[in-house]
């Protein structure tokens, strides 16, 4: 396993996309219309024909249309078959419609393949012609090697300014006796811009997964964590992003 590790931490970076169509929340503009099902169409279509998405889309809230490109362009190589999917999500509580983003796709370094499975709930703005403006919901991307290794991600998607929570990553099966590695990084909006792999100090794993409590923000915003476990059979790694705010009410949007 020691020699997977340099060639997991060019990966780590990956993580960090998320599924590479979208940037940290922002507020949403006053009185935005959504995105149409053929604009969404549209986007799926230049996201998996490898075309420049640019043109569809417009500098607005949460929106840089060349960052998007960038990082579209920056999973791409490190899994080649990347495949998107936008599809409809459950509308938020006041109406506004929801996009549901996913992204999959696979590396293969010498005798090891990673693969990469994220997740995003989002809602994107129009301003008719083009995409302008967009806030990420909920945030998770899985990578693996080896084994199918099942692992259950206990980390909530918001939280309270200045509550502690608990970020917990766990093997879904027994260890049987394997010594398995850990560490929780959380990740900076300086790493997460520049697109920057973090480093990730391990150590021994007890009861079968990682488990953490740690403290919001005093501030309204998010925070992205950055958890890798190292097995035996493979490893995994995930990244979760957390909001943070300072209304119950917005816990569930």
């Amino acid at each position: 396993m020691p020699g997977a590790m340099p060639r997991l931490r060019s990966l780590l970076a990956a993580l960090a996309l998320g599924a590479a169509v979208v940037l940290p929340a922002a507020p949403r503009p006053l009185q935005a219309a959504p995105a149409s099902a053929t604009q969404l169409q549209a986007l799926e279509a230049a996201l998996n024909s490898g075309n420049d998405i640019t043109p569809l889309l417009e500098t607005g809230p949460g929106l840089d249309p060349t960052l998007m490109e960038l990082r579209r362009r920056t999973l791409v190589r490190q899994f080649p078959d990347a495949q998107w999917q936008l599809r409809p999500g459950t509308p938020l509580r006041d109406g506004s419609p929801t996009v549901l983003v996913s992204v999959s796709g696979t590396r293969t370094d010498g005798a090891t393949q990673y693969r990469l499975e994220a997740n995003q709930v989002i809602t994107l703005e129009s301003s008719g012609g083009r995409i302008n403006g967009q806030t990420v919901i909920k945030d998770q991307s899985i990578l693996r090697s080896g084994e199918a290794l099942p692992v259950k991600v206990q980390i909530p998607d918001a939280v309270l300014t200045g509550q502690r929570y608990d970020v917990d990553v766990l093997f879904e099966e027994p260890l049987d006796g394997a010594v398995a590695a850990g560490g929780i990084v959380a990740l900076t909006p300086q790493q997460l811009a520049a697109l920057e792999s973090p480093d990730i100090q391990l150590g021994a794993l007890g009861g079968g997964g990682l488990f953490k409590t740690v403290q919001a923000p005093l501030n309204p915003g998010s925070q992205t964590w950055a958890v890798l476990l190292v097995h035996p059979d493979g490893i995994v790694s995930t990244t979760k992003r957390v909001r943070v705010v300072a209304d119950k009410s917005q816990l569930n949007p």
